[in-house]
């Protein structure tokens, strides 16, 4: 059976793929079935990395069909990528436009993540309009890291060359990134669009109450959240500090953009023209239906010159059975947090996701906390936060949230308020292991 090219199967659905958010299911099946077809055929073909795991899986060349012989291909782990940043290539190194290289959030050896000129043009045929509401003369506010990480120039290339709308480049904790400045540009430009981190929106609007500005009464049409683990409640924090609806944008170095939320905030819509999303059992690796919570896998349908197939995330999630009302077509899923970071405690398995929901309910407890998991299961887990703006702490105020908090998630908890805890330009960590 010839295999199109991903060029020829791009050029068949041109006008399809600029409403990506809204395919028919007969298309984008058709769509997705040959684009898997045309990159796992190339990949066989070019990387004798995928060359020998798939032959090893027992995978002829040029034999994968389709969507239905997804779960036949091999997993890809981040182990496998750890230090070697040309392990992917299908193309000459030459070739490669651009490398970037993992946070580090999660330890080990660097994971690099390479994009040719092909890989970008193919990215920029797809478009979610109803998802990503952004248009030519928006000014987007782009607080996202652009050194080493994906994430700032990744929004960057969406809102410039996908949007054509107008960005500021205001990174995040960079060299010249800081909340002051961050602010100041903020207040000169009036963005009407703000993507930054959850952490880093409560890092900004703090430093506005130390410049004196109001940001609801100079609030952007709308705000991406992204890059961290985000509760609902946290979000409604968010929102009233910044006067603006905030939504939640899934991504990661090697997946790119996976899942944008829609207006009814109810689960992120799948990015389904540039992405393949499972979610399969962590210990067997089988997939699961809809309602079942596992590991989310990621094959990238547009990476050309560096094919991500079958991707282990580490992150958990779980795909909504029903449909969205929104009318976007794109099946939706929710995130249950990084699998590293699930609290592992008495025999249970909590998302720190979950305490936090609780815990930012409280007006007593700050913006700012730490989950500290003790290494015995006979101890308690202490909730380390700040106060809120004007709450007097005490052991007595902490005893009666713990007691609060425990009647909720029926977990055994202390609360410890501090003065003040760190802030910091890189990717805030929740849960802190003693």
């Amino acid at each position: 059976m010839d295999t199109p090219t991903l060029a020829t199967i791009i050029s068949r659905h041109t006008s399809d793929l600029k409403q990506a958010d809204r395919m028919p299911p007969e298309t984008l099946k058709d769509y997705q079935s040959a684009a898997l077809r045309a990159v796992a055929t190339r990949a066989q073909e070019y990387s004798p990395f995928y060359r020998e795991k798939l032959e090893r899986a027992g995978i002829r060349p040029g034999s994968i069909r389709g969507l239905e012989d997804l779960p036949r291909l091999p997993f890809l782990t981040k182990e496998e990528l750890r230090g070697h940043p040309w392990r992917l290539l299908t193309c000459e190194r030459r070739d490669i436009m651009i490398i970037q290289v993992s946070t580090g959030t999660s330890g080990g050896e660097e994971i690099y993540s390479t994009q040719s000129r092909l890989d970008l043009r193919y990215h920029l045929s797809a478009h979610y309009p109803s998802l990503l509401p952004v248009t030519p003369g928006d000014v987007c506010l782009n607080a996202l890291p652009y050194e080493m990480s994906t994430s700032g120039l990744a929004m960057h290339r969406e809102f410039t060359e996908g949007s054509h709308a107008t960005v500021i480049a205001a990174g995040k904790g960079g060299a010249y990134s800081t909340p002051a400045k961050t602010l100041k540009v903020f207040r000169d430009l009036r963005p009407s669009i703000v993507i930054t981190s959850p952490s880093w929106a409560i890092a900004l609007a703090e430093e506005a109450v130390n410049q004196g500005l109001s940001l609801p009464s100079m609030a952007p049409r709308k705000m991406w959240l992204t890059g961290e683990g985000c509760s609902p409640s946290f979000r409604r924090r968010v929102e009233a500090l910044w006067g603006c609806a905030a939504f939640f944008l899934y991504g990661s170095l090697e997946g790119g953009m996976m899942g944008v939320e829609c207006e009814a905030r109810e689960g992120y819509h799948l990015t389904q023209g540039h992405t393949l999303l499972e979610v399969v059992a962590p210990d067997t690796g089988v997939p699961l239906p809809p309602g079942s919570v596992g590991e989310l896998v990621v094959t990238a349908l547009l990476r050309h010159d560096s094919p991500l197939l079958r991707f282990r995330t580490g992150d958990l999630g779980v795909f909504e059975k029903d449909t969205c009302t929104c009318g976007a077509t794109a099946s939706r899923f929710r995130v249950r947090g990084r699998a590293f970071e699930q609290l592992h405690y008495r025999g249970q398995r909590v998302s720190p996701l979950f305490l936090e929901e609780f815990l930012m309910r409280m007006p007593e407890v700050g913006n700012w906390f730490h989950f500290v998991v003790p290494a015995s299961n006979t101890a308690r887990i202490k909730v380390r936060c700040e106060p809120a703006t004007g709450v007097r702490p005490s052991r007595e105020l902490g005893s009666t949230l713990a007691s609060r908090m425990e009647a909720f998630t029926h977990l055994p908890l202390d609360i410890e308020f501090v003065e003040r805890l760190p802030r910091t330009g890189t990717k805030t960590l929740r849960v802190v292991r003693e």
